[in-house]
C-alpha cells in the first residue's frame, strides 16, 4: 500500500485522469482506509474548483463574450508559432 506521502504527491494526476489504471488503485485502496487522507483530497478538489472559479471573467465582461474554442485556438496557433 501507498503512504500518505505518496498519495499527496501523485494527487494532481489521480484528479485530471492521468494516472496509470495501478497507481489509482493503489490510491483507492489507500482512501479506503484513510481519513484524513479523503478529507485532504476533498480539499484539494475543492482548492481546484474554487481557483477555476475564481479565474472567470464577471458575467458580461468583454473576456466572457469570447468563445471558448476562440481562446484555445489562438493560443494553439501561438505555441506552433514559436
Amino acid at each position: 500500500m501507498i503512504s500518505c506521502r505518496e498519495l499527496v504527491d501523485s494527487l494532481m494526476a489521480c484528479l485530471d485522469g492521468t494516472l496509470p489504471r495501478e497507481r489509482r488503485s493503489e490510491i483507492e485502496a489507500h482512501l479506503a482506509t484513510c481519513s484524513s487522507c479523503v478529507a485532504y483530497m476533498n480539499s484539494y478538489r475543492r482548492s481546484i474548483e474554487l481557483s477555476k472559479e475564481a479565474a472567470k471573467p464577471p458575467e458580461g465582461s468583454p473576456a466572457a463574450r469570447v468563445p471558448e474554442q476562440l481562446i484555445r485556438a489562438i493560443l494553439a496557433a501561438r505555441k506552433n508559432s514559436k
